[in-house]
C-alpha cells in the first residue's frame, strides 16, 4: 500500500511541475529581413516593367496606354457606338487568351472558352479584373501584364512560370446589368 501511495504522489509531483516554454525553431524575422524582402520584390517589379516596355517598344505599329494599376493597354478594335462599361455585380461574357511577352500561345481562346464572369466579386487575373471595366461591349483589347499582376510568384501551377510577364488578348462580348 505504501508503495502504491509514493507512485500516486511521485506522478502527481511531476505532472505538476512548471512546463518550460520552448523557443521557435524559426524565429520571427526581423524588420531588416522585412526590408530586404520589399527591397527585392520592388528590383524584380523593375525587371518586369522593363521587360514590358521592351517588348511594347519593338510593336510601333500600335499604341499602348499605361494604367495607373499597374499594365498596359491597346485596342485592337474599338466600339465608339457603345457607351456602356460593366460596374461591380455586372456579368459579363468574353473570350480571351494567355501569350507570353513574345507572343508564344500559353492558353488559346479555343483551350479556355467563353469565360462568365461577375465584375469584381469573383477571383481572376488582377489586371483583366481592372481592364475589363475599361471595355465596351464588342471591343478587343491586348493587355501586357507584369507578373505582380497576372500569377506572382507562383505562377498558375500548370503552362505560366513563377515570376512571368504575360499579354492576353481580350473580346467583351456582352454586359448583363444585375440591378
Amino acid at each position: 500500500m505504501k508503495i502504491k501511495f509514493l507512485i500516486f504522489i511521485s506522478f502527481f509531483y511531476l505532472g505538476c511541475s512548471k512546463v518550460q516554454p520552448r523557443r521557435p525553431i524559426n524565429p520571427i524575422p526581423s524588420s531588416t529581413t522585412l526590408k530586404e524582402t520589399i527591397k527585392k520584390s520592388i528590383r524584380l517589379n523593375a525587371l518586369d516593367d522593363e521587360k514590358i516596355l521592351a517588348v511594347i517598344q519593338q510593336d510601333s505599329t500600335k499604341t499602348y496606354q499605361v494604367s495607373p494599376n499597374g499594365f498596359w493597354y491597346t485596342y485592337l478594335h474599338k466600339n465608339e457606338a457603345a457607351t456602356a462599361t460593366p460596374k461591380t455585380g455586372d456579368v459579363v461574357s468574353f473570350k480571351y487568351n494567355i501569350t507570353d511577352l513574345q507572343g508564344g500561345m500559353i492558353y488559346s481562346e479555343d483551350q479556355i472558352g467563353i469565360k462568365t464572369y461577375q465584375v469584381d466579386k469573383e477571383d481572376f487575373i488582377a489586371a483583366l479584373q481592372v481592364g475589363i471595366k475599361l471595355m465596351k461591349t464588342g471591343e478587343t483589347i491586348t493587355f501586357v501584364i507584369p507578373s505582380y499582376n497576372a500569377f506572382g510568384i507562383l505562377g498558375d501551377g500548370k503552362k505560366i512560370g513563377i515570376h512571368q510577364s504575360i499579354k492576353s488578348t481580350v473580346t467583351l462580348i456582352n454586359i448583363n446589368n444585375k440591378k
